[in-house]
C-alpha cells in the first residue's frame, strides 16, 4: 500500500516536472538575450514581429545593442524608445532570422491570486534558455511606480530574480505570458509589468520614441471641502484639488480655468488628491478633450480641457 502511494506521488511529481519544462521550452521560443549593459545580459520578448520589449534599467546604452536569438545566433538591434517610468524599452531587430521567432500569446492577469505559481524565462549570453518559478505574492489595483508610470495592475512575486531574467516573460500555467518581469521597480521583490501596460507603452514607444506625459499647466493643492458645500452640491469626496497657479497659454488657461477653482472630477473619475490627477494624465489622455467638474464660487460648473503634452526630457 505504501509502495503504491509512493509510486503515485513520484508519478505526479514527474508529470509536474515535465509540464514545467514544457512551459519554459514553449515560452522560451519568444525570448532573446539583450546585450545592452556590461557583464550579464538581460532578456527580452518578441512582442510583435521584429519588435522586442525589454526593461529600461537593463538597457544602459542607446547604440551597439546586440540580440542573441534561440540557438545562439546574434543580430543587431536599434533602440526605438524607452520609458523609465514603467521600466520598459523597445528594440527593433535587424535581419530576416527574427521572422522565426513566435509572438507569445497573452494570459489573463485578472484571475491571478496570491499563491499562484508563475514561471519566468530568460536567455543566457550563450543562447540557452533559463527557467525559474515563483509564487505570486501580491495582486492589487493599478498603481503608480516610483518613477511616475502607471501599471494597470499590481503584481509582485515572492522573491528577487536573477538579473538575466529582467525583461523576460512571466508565464501562467497554460504557458501564456502575463507580462514582463523586472527588478527595476522595487528593491524588495520582482514586479510583473502586466501585458496590458506593455501593449500600451510599447505601441507609443514604437510611434514616438517616448511616452507623452499629459499636463494641464497649473499649480495644484489638495484641500478639504466643507461638509455644507459637499451636501449642497452632492459631492461624494471630502477633498478636491484647488488651482493655485495657471500658466499663460497653457491648457488650463485656454479652457478658462481660474485661480481658486477646485477640481473634483475628470469625466466620471473623482479627483481626491494630486496623485489622482497625475494618474489621470498618465492614462493616455494627451490631445483629447476631457470634461472637468469643478467648484467655483460655491457652485458646481463644468468645463472642457484638452490635455497638453509635456515636452520630453532629454
Amino acid at each position: 500500500m505504501h509502495q503504491e502511494s509512493g509510486s503515485n506521488a513520484a508519478s505526479i511529481w514527474q508529470a509536474l516536472s515535465a509540464e514545467s519544462a514544457n512551459i519554459i521550452e514553449k515560452a522560451g521560443r519568444s525570448v532573446v538575450a539583450v546585450h545592452a549593459r556590461r557583464r550579464i545580459p538581460a532578456s527580452g520578448v518578441q512582442w510583435r514581429p521584429g519588435i522586442v520589449v525589454t526593461t529600461n534599467h537593463s538597457t544602459e546604452r542607446d547604440e551597439e545593442i546586440a540580440i542573441t536569438l534561440p540557438g545562439g545566433r546574434t543580430v543587431s538591434a536599434t533602440l526605438a524608445g524607452r520609458d523609465p517610468s514603467t521600466d520598459l524599452a523597445v528594440l527593433k531587430l535587424e535581419g530576416a532570422e527574427t521572422s522565426a521567432l513566435p509572438v507569445p500569446a497573452t494570459g489573463d492577469t485578472s484571475a491571478l491570486k496570491p499563491g499562484h505559481w508563475i514561471w519566468t524565462a530568460g536567455r543566457t549570453a550563450e543562447g540557452g534558455v533559463r527557467g525559474g518559478t515563483s509564487l505570486v505574492s501580491v495582486v492589487g489595483p493599478a498603481w503608480r511606480t516610483w518613477r511616475g508610470g502607471q501599471l494597470d495592475i499590481a503584481i509582485r512575486l515572492d522573491r528577487v530574480i536573477h538579473p538575466n531574467f529582467s525583461g523576460g516573460p512571466a508565464i501562467d500555467d497554460r504557458g501564456k505570458m502575463l507580462g514582463i518581469v523586472t527588478s527595476g521597480l522595487s528593491r524588495y521583490a520582482t514586479v510583473v509589468i502586466p501585458a496590458a501596460t506593455v501593449e500600451r507603452v510599447a505601441s507609443e514607444l514604437e510611434k514616438k520614441g517616448h511616452i507623452g506625459r499629459g499636463y494641464l499647466g497649473v499649480g495644484m493643492q489638495a484641500v478639504r471641502l466643507p461638509r455644507s458645500l459637499r451636501d449642497s452640491l452632492k459631492l461624494a469626496s471630502e477633498t478636491g484639488i484647488m488651482i493655485v497657479g495657471v500658466e499663460p497659454d497653457g491648457p488650463a488657461e485656454k479652457a478658462g480655468i481660474l485661480l481658486g477653482d477646485v477640481i473634483v472630477a475628470f469625466e466620471t473619475t473623482p479627483m481626491r488628491d494630486i496623485s489622482d490627477v497625475q494618474m489621470y494624465l498618465a492614462g493616455g489622455h494627451v490631445g483629447t478633450p476631457s470634461k472637468v467638474s469643478l467648484v467655483r464660487g460655491g457652485t458646481l460648473v463644468e468645463s472642457t480641457i484638452t490635455v497638453g503634452e509635456r515636452p520630453a526630457r532629454s
